[in-house]
């Protein structure tokens, strides 16, 4: 089963309990009780966690994090405390650590579809729906949909495909109105930052959101509107019918997958160490999602 090519070894930090290893941050609680997240620069693909990390990733998707919460704190609560470091926290640490509230997870990938590519592509190339939803013949990659749709998965470990499922899935799992309550949520968001992803010459073709509940609220936790969670498209090269120019993890996706990097995705051995001009332009290309989106200079 696909996973960590090298696994990390946490660092331990006084006051700190390590709860977990995901594939980009590590997770920490507090004496207080809540979550600290530190965002690594490691970068995962096709089910595996890359032995090569990206200079910065981590400060980006956690900066950028910060920006959208404060752009949608209207349509939702969320889960961040504090990004000030912890005591006794590693300088590394700097810009890329959220304090944040421990929250009753929903175990559900809440992923808004306003394009139609990746996995929902492949499924309505066989059956013209996707997560149950049937939409009109005729789309291409790359499409833009009649209106954007809420197609939900089940979340997976790490080295796991997450299952896309269907809405009468996740209400029978989660319930009618945490369900409801998820859907309304996704798409609201979706809508607010598609519109200001636009103003700024960029299409959010889908994201994907996690929640979870602070007593009866519900609250959009984890990372948001990132290139790791989002695929964002320069809209002036956006021609449907065939892959997007991306700022997201595509451009490592498509070195992994060509002659170059010589890995047989559908083998057993991990994925080669990614090669310095590769590291360099996607480190750009999250620089310059950053610097788009926020209209700032990332230094």
């Amino acid at each position: 089963m696909p996973g960590f090519v090298e696994k990390p070894e946490p660092i331990q930090v006084p006051g700190l309990v390590h709860l977990h290893t995901g594939k980009v941050r590590e997770l920490y609680r507090n004496a207080a009780g809540d979550l600290v997240m530190v965002a690594s620069d490691r970068t995962s693909t096709y089910d595996w966690v890359l032995p090569t990390e990206i200079p910065d990733k981590g400060r980006i998707l956690t900066q950028l994090s910060l920006w959208w919460f404060d752009q949608i704190a209207d349509l939702v609560p969320h889960h961040v405390l504090s990004s000030d470091l912890p005591p006794g926290a590693p300088a590394e640490w700097e810009g890329r650590t959220l304090v944040c509230k421990s929250l009753r997870m929903v175990p559900v990938e809440c992923v808004a579809r306003g394009y139609l590519t990746g996995s929902g592509l492949a499924e309505y190339n066989e059956t013209r729906t996707v997560c149950g939803l049937a939409l009109p013949e005729g789309l291409v990659d790359g499409s833009e949909l009649p209106a954007p749709i809420f197609t939900p998965a089940t979340k997976a470990a790490v080295g796991e495909h997450d299952e896309n499922v269907s809405y009468e899935e996740v209400a029978r799992q989660v319930g009618a109105d945490t369900a409801s309550q998820l859907r309304q949520a996704t798409l609201a968001v979706y809508a607010r930052a598609r519109d200001i992803a636009r103003d700024r010459g960029i299409i959010l073709a889908d994201t994907k959101f996690e929640f979870g509940f602070e007593g009866d609220t519900l609250v959009i936790a984890d990372e948001v509107l990132t290139p790791d969670s989002s695929r964002f498209w320069p809209a002036d090269q956006w021609q449907p019918g065939r892959a997007q120019s991306s700022f997201d993890k595509q451009f490592v996706r498509d070195w992994l997958t060509s002659p170059a990097s010589g890995w047989d995705r559908k083998g057993e051995q991990p994925p080669p160490p990614l090669p310095e001009e590769i590291v360099a332009a996607s480190r750009a290309k999250y620089v310059e999602a950053y610097e788009r989106l926020t209209g700032t200079s990332w230094s």
